[in-house]
């Protein structure tokens, strides 16, 4: 099935944060999330990546806006991504689930879907 845009908000489960990632400056993705009222597993993360700006006060620096993640979940393949400037104060949503390709229920899926962590 085809990848769909999603563009939802995640509540992330704060327990499961990966504390290593974030003492590194970087958003620790959690392992479970609640996105409409149901609980998705994290099971593997295939890919991450990071969308930068140019710095709003005029300067040459560049920031990053954005960590991406591919990952692979309960209901398919996710791309979410964490907003470091979240727009609507501190209550706003920071995860947010881009896309998800739903998982393909057939038997033979089954044999092939990963099911380890590939990379963070």
């Amino acid at each position: 099935m085809d990848e769909q845009f999603v563009g939802d908000p995640l509540i992330p489960v704060v327990a499961t944060c990966d504390p290593a990632r974030m003492a590194a400056g970087e958003p620790g993705l959690p392992r479970r999330f609640l996105w409409r009222d149901q609980d998705v597993e994290v099971t593997a993360a295939l890919r991450s990546w990071r969308e930068t700006g140019p710095c709003w006060a005029g300067s040459g620096e560049r920031y990053v806006r954005k960590h991406w993640y591919e990952i692979v979940t309960t209901l398919g393949t996710m791309k979410v991504y964490f907003d470091r400037q979240a727009r609507g104060g501190p209550k706003a949503a920071r995860w947010w689930l881009f896309s998800v390709r739903p998982a393909d229920t057939s038997p033979a899926a089954a044999i092939t879907r990963p099911t380890e962590s590939v990379a963070r």
